[in-house]
């Protein structure tokens, strides 16, 4: 429990602290120092400009193609994580019956959960923090396209749709805070209060702050939330459910055989 929320601290600061303390007033452009600024910010900026070149000069169009683009680059690192998430679901009622098991709060006891703990996840061949390192991962890219929205000049003077990529927008960033419950709603695997606390606060900030940065920005956030609402439900719908079920009544069955 503690180890969840201390990582989710640490994402979060190192979230605000990328997003708010590296530059993000300055323009980027081939000339811009530093490791952060020529390795991750200006090769996306640049990708947007030339996207945008060959989308007949809009910039929504390259903001959307460019968000596909990572979503898709990253997709085994979400699958990864979201089929560790549901691993961990799956093996929540054991995990209880452990804790009921060893419920005492002596130093010994709590010592034989640990180790009955670790015994199942090594029998159900999962890794509880096998869904921490894709997000790791993640993080600088998804940060790194932030900045190159922020501080690529070019977006700020043109108009996608009913917008203006450059200025805040009233109905965005509403749909931006939807789609963000939505995706959060989904990838939630387990009953946790924690976890409930964040689902709910997620959409409220990124609501707050889409209506106070360019629209640019939250079209990015629609977009990529809209992605992964998709990416969810075929990998934890319904469909991948009954699928995943049949697999584990088949291997039920061929060893009640043996």
């Amino acid at each position: 429990m503690y180890k969840k929320l201390g990582l989710t601290a640490v994402l979060v600061t190192m979230m605000v602290l990328m997003t708010g303390c590296l530059e993000i007033d300055e323009p980027i452009n081939a000339e811009s120092e530093g490791f952060w600024n020529s390795f991750f910010v200006y090769p996306l900026s640049w990708l947007l400009i030339h996207m945008a070149g060959w989308a007949g000069g809009s910039y929504g169009l390259s903001i959307i193609f460019v968000t596909l683009i990572i979503r898709l680059v990253i997709m085994p690192l979400m699958i990864k994580q979201t089929k560790s998430a549901r691993g961990m679901q799956e093996l929540q009622p054991e995990m209880q019956k452990l804790r009921e098991k060893y419920s005492a709060k002596d130093q010994k006891t709590q010592q034989q959960l640990q180790q009955e703990t670790m015994k199942l996840f090594q029998e159900k061949n999962i890794n509880p923090l096998a869904g921490c390192f894709p997000i790791l991962i993640q993080m600088p890219i998804l940060i790194a396209f932030y900045h190159a929205i922020m501080r690529t000049r070019e977006i700020e003077q043109h108009q996608f749709l009913w917008f203006e990529l450059g200025q805040p927008d009233y109905i965005l960033p509403l749909v931006a805070g939807v789609t963000t419950f939505i995706q959060q709603k989904m990838m939630m695997v387990t009953d946790n209060p924690q976890m409930k606390i964040i689902m709910y606060m997620m959409p409220f900030m990124i609501t707050g702050f889409a209506f106070f940065f360019p629209s640019a920005l939250a079209l990015y956030w629609v977009v990529g939330n809209l992605f992964m609402i998709v990416q969810t439900y075929f990998i934890t719908g319904p469909g991948a459910r009954k699928r995943a079920d049949a697999k584990a009544a088949a291997k039920t069955g061929g060893a009640e055989k043996k």
